[in-house]
């Protein structure tokens, strides 16, 4: 007996046989990284409660309907996903090729921000508004960046030609950097600068290039702060906010209130939290933001250090095998790039929860996969989809 048949003689019927065919150790589903899958959803799953809990009692904002953030939450993740299937499907391989095109529709994106279609949120003139769709661009720059600067420095190495990148080849991928991040300063948004320079800083120390560019680079970072600040080029508001990281009792009623009431909705929750929906701090709208860059704050009060401890566990979770993708791809184009999704990942969210506790200065940063925004949701997920592409692509015996 033969075909179908046989299955049901031997006891092994069809429905097994494509699920053993699905979970072949050469399969797609087995190759997928499913710890990073599985903490990125949870990530959007918990951040579509903070954020429906953040926004349901904001009328001001929700247009009268409690569930509309966190819809558009819901939303913004499901085309997330599809994106990161999207990229999985495509190959990092392909998109390779795709590098220049994707580099210079991100550079005019950001262009674009600077002409009268750009707006103004938060002090911050980062967005393009067309009608009532807005687009941060600034957040598709932190990913063709990766790729840009990955295609140059890994180019001869992995063709064979080279050891390690040269120092032509090097001085190229900082260039490449250097134009949108000078266009991204000039909106101003420091907050994404940083994530920038953390991102070149990684992906060159990923790259084997000499020390001396990262040295350099480090150098170049500190005098140009210093010379930020002499040139009084921060808007006032930026100045406000260093201030008031640097004394945290000042104006608590002015330039200090976020970071005092973020502290003390962290601080009220303890070990367990008040319960989700039942913080007084998030209820009563103390917090600004608290949807989007303060989100962390209501993760604190509401689910207390057990809630808040957690997300920080799955962000580790993501970190963690996003650095054993790097270290076990066999190309190095493939390494560049997942250590720069690393060192982007693990800036933000340092700097993203450090501002919520009051370690770090507030920069307007969004918690990867937890803050509400469109914009930096597809962005996190598409980084998602090149980590899930670098380990499904390497082979089984790496």
């Amino acid at each position: 007996m033969t075909g179908a048949n046989s299955f049901s003689v031997s006891g092994y019927g069809p429905e097994q046989a494509r699920w053993t065919r699905l979970f072949a150790r050469d399969s797609l589903a087995r190759r997928l990284d499913w710890p990073i899958l599985l903490s990125a959803l949870a990530l959007s799953m918990i951040g579509a409660a903070l954020v429906y809990s953040a926004t349901r009692n904001r009328t001001e904002i929700n247009k009268g309907d409690p569930y509309y953030f966190l819809l558009r939450h819901l939303l913004n993740t499901g085309i997330g996903v599809a994106l990161m299937i999207a990229t999985v499907w495509l190959g990092h391989r392909a998109l390779r090729n795709a590098v220049p095109v994707l580099y210079g529709v991100s550079v005019l994106g950001v262009l674009l921000v600077l002409t009268p279609l750009g707006a103004t949120i938060n002090g911050s003139r980062n967005w393009i508004v067309v009608g009532g769709l807005s687009l941060q661009p600034s957040e598709f720059v932190k990913v063709t960046i990766i790729l840009g600067m990955a295609m140059l420095l890994a180019a001869r190495v992995d063709a064979g030609d080279k050891m390690y990148p040269d120092h032509r080849t090097v001085l190229q991928s900082l260039g490449l950097a250097a134009v949108p991040i000078m266009i991204v300063l000039l909106m101003p948004d420091l907050g994404t600068v940083l994530v920038l320079l953390t991102i070149v800083l990684g992906v060159l120390l990923a790259s084997g290039a000499s020390n001396r560019w990262v040295f350099g680079l480090l150098t170049t970072g500190v005098v140009g702060c210093v010379a930020i600040w002499q040139l009084h080029i921060l808007d006032e508001y930026q100045i406000n906010r260093f201030a008031a990281f640097a004394n945290p009792s000042l104006d608590p009623a002015g330039v200090g209130y976020n970071t005092n009431q973020a502290r003390i909705a962290i601080g009220s929750g303890g070990l367990t939290g008040a319960g989700l929906f039942h913080g007084s701090q998030t209820t009563g709208q103390f917090v600004p933001e608290q949807q989007t860059d303060f989100v962390f704050t209501v993760a604190g009060e509401e689910l207390g250090f057990a809630g808040a401890g957690l997300i920080i566990v799955l962000l580790g979770v993501v970190l963690w095998r996003a650095c054993r993708i790097a270290r076990e791809t066999t190309d190095l184009y493939g390494t560049i790039v997942a250590a720069g999704i690393v060192a982007w990942f693990a800036f933000q969210s340092f700097e993203n929860i450090g501002m919520t506790l009051g370690i770090m200065p507030v920069t307007g940063l969004p918690l990867p996969f937890v803050s509400y925004g469109g914009s930096a949701m597809f962005a996190v997920w598409g980084a998602v989809g090149l980590l899930q592409s670098i380990r499904v692509q390497r082979p089984m015996s790496a």
